[in-house]
């Protein structure tokens, strides 16, 4: 019995010494097809407009009937929505209010955050005037901003994932989307 338990092993050990060797593929991501950038304009009733991509959609926010000039752009193939909402600016305690609340919804994010940078918008041709913030780090939220004309009007964006924050998965998507946000920006105008 001895031996053939001896044999058993010896036939196994045999088995498993093969001369290939194996090395396990490292993990990877799914391959992203970006669409082409092609933008069209956002003008209807609303107070602003501005040129946003084709391949986004935009929708009246849920609260719209409360909140008037509300919207979500949405971008479907990447599970994205840019919530934006508008405020008409009615006292400088209001405009000022309004600002520190932007601050302090894009600094909610410092627990997760690796880095905020605000970036100046200065367009003094149009009245268009703000802050983006650019967040890193497995965040809810990736980019913020707020416009003004530092008088009557208000609009603040921000962008969400509807999904787990992974950024060494998305960071490819959200560097794409910032783009979409900079021409945004560059094309906003206020009525």
């Amino acid at each position: 019995m001895k031996y053939l338990i001896v044999l058993f092993n010896l036939v196994l050990l045999t088995a498993c010494n093969n001369t290939a060797e194996y090395t396990p593929k490292p993990s990877g991501y799914n391959r992203i097809e970006f669409p082409v950038k092609k933008y069209q304009p956002f003008s209807n009733s609303s107070p602003f407009s501005f040129d946003f991509p084709l391949y986004a959609k935009m929708y009246p926010d849920s609260t719209s009937r409360l909140k008037p000039n509300w919207y979500n752009l949405t971008f479907p193939q990447f599970n994205a929505r840019l919530h934006i909402s508008y405020y008409t600016i009615k006292s400088k305690q209001e405009f000022d209010m309004l600002m520190e609340d932007s601050r302090k919804l894009a600094f909610k994010h410092t627990v997760k955050a690796t880095s905020i940078d605000e970036g100046v918008i200065n367009i003094p041709e149009k009245k268009v005037y703000g802050i983006f913030y650019t967040i890193e780090g497995n965040t809810a939220s990736a980019a913020q901003f707020y416009l003004t004309d530092s008088s009557k009007h208000y609009l603040r964006g921000a962008l969400y994932f509807n999904e787990a924050p992974k950024i060494d998965s998305i960071a490819p998507i959200i560097n794409f989307i910032r783009i979409d946000l900079d021409k945004m920006i560059k094309t906003f105008k206020w009525r």
